[in-house]
């Protein structure tokens, strides 16, 4: 299948294809059970542990401007009222961690966990991913970039030593985990050794660093700098590419493990009855190339991010 030849691709092209990944489900908390080896949490088989809120509160990781996605889901979340019988919220978050924190305190319900924290949130707070945008085809993905701006000085990755090179957050794939993966096994280079690592917080804003001569290089999500670009909130000569990875997985969406069984199902059902023609959402993310939810598994398609993670050390502390 394209997404297997994608992914196997990806982990040779990083240097983990030896690394062995034993799918085990010990990761996750200890207040949650994996008895089917998905890996991710079970719903609680005691009704009494389950939640059925009144108001369902969503958010979309926090990529970019809170404020500008508010509007692109209304509509979605809208359909998602007249599907489920639930009134449903939309919460802007500011940060990964705040994000994860919310559904692991019980105040966030439904959401778009980015790639890279999407281990996060599956592992500490419970959260099952069942859906992906992809195009109107069924291909998804997206590529991590290491981007740099005319004139810089760079024109190769080598050329970053010595440098500030621009991460934006520790939980994110493309923002930090890949590349610093890619430039140990590819390049030799390590942070605070090679290059001066800055954290930004978030992919926007590493895109607008290296676009306004901030950064003199940047790790980014490509999805994030092409939608920028057709809101013109940067041009394209603004930046330089000097890397680009194989193909990522995108947002994984999905819910709480511990909702009742019925409204689960309604939720999926919100996503894959969803008609994208001539919506916000469609007018947004075919910047990209999605127009569609496709669904997915966890254990299948964050293999390779679990690879990564393993690379670089990383363990799903949820304390």
């Amino acid at each position: 299948m394209l997404r297997r030849h994608l992914l196997g691709t990806l982990v040779a092209g990083v240097g983990l294809a030896a690394l062995a990944w034993s799918g085990s489900a010990q990761a996750l908390d200890s207040r949650f059970t994996d008895t089917n080896g998905d890996l991710v949490a079970d719903t609680p088989t005691d009704a009494s542990q389950q939640v059925d809120p009144d108001t369902l509160i969503f958010a979309y990781t926090p990529v970019e401007d809170p404020a500008v996605y508010a509007k692109v889901w209304d509509g979605f979340l809208r359909h998602m009222e007249s599907v489920t019988g639930k009134k449903v919220q939309f919460f802007p978050v500011q940060s990964n961690a705040a994000q994860i924190e919310a559904m692991r305190a019980g105040r966030l319900h439904v959401a778009g966990f980015n790639t890279g924290s999407n281990p996060l949130a599956v592992n500490c707070a419970g959260f099952v991913s069942f859906a992906m945008m992809a195009a109107k085809d069924g291909t998804f993905g997206y590529n991590m970039e290491i981007i740099t701006y005319p004139g810089s000085g760079i024109e190769k990755v080598e050329d970053i030593k010595g440098k500030k090179m621009a991460f934006t957050s520790q939980t994110s794939n493309s923002g930090f985990k890949a590349p610093s993966a890619i430039l140990k096994a590819d390049y030799g280079m390590l942070p605070d050794q090679d290059f001066e690592p800055v954290f930004s917080g978030k992919h926007d804003n590493s895109i607008l660093g290296v676009a306004n001569k901030d950064y003199p290089a940047a790790a980014i999500a490509n999805s994030v700098m092409h939608r920028m670009i057709a809101r013109d909130v940067i041009t394209a000569d603004q930046v330089v590419s000097i890397y680009k990875s194989q193909t990522f997985p995108t947002t994984g969406f999905g819910y709480v493990y511990n909702l009742k069984p019925e409204l689960q199902e309604k939720i999926k059902e919100a996503f894959f009855t969803y008609d994208w023609e001539g919506s916000a959402l469609q007018e947004e993310f075919a910047r990209s190339g999605e127009e569609s939810f496709i669904p997915i598994t966890y254990k299948e398609y964050w293999d390779v991010i679990r690879k990564i993670d393993t690379a670089n050390g990383v363990s799903y502390d949820c304390k």
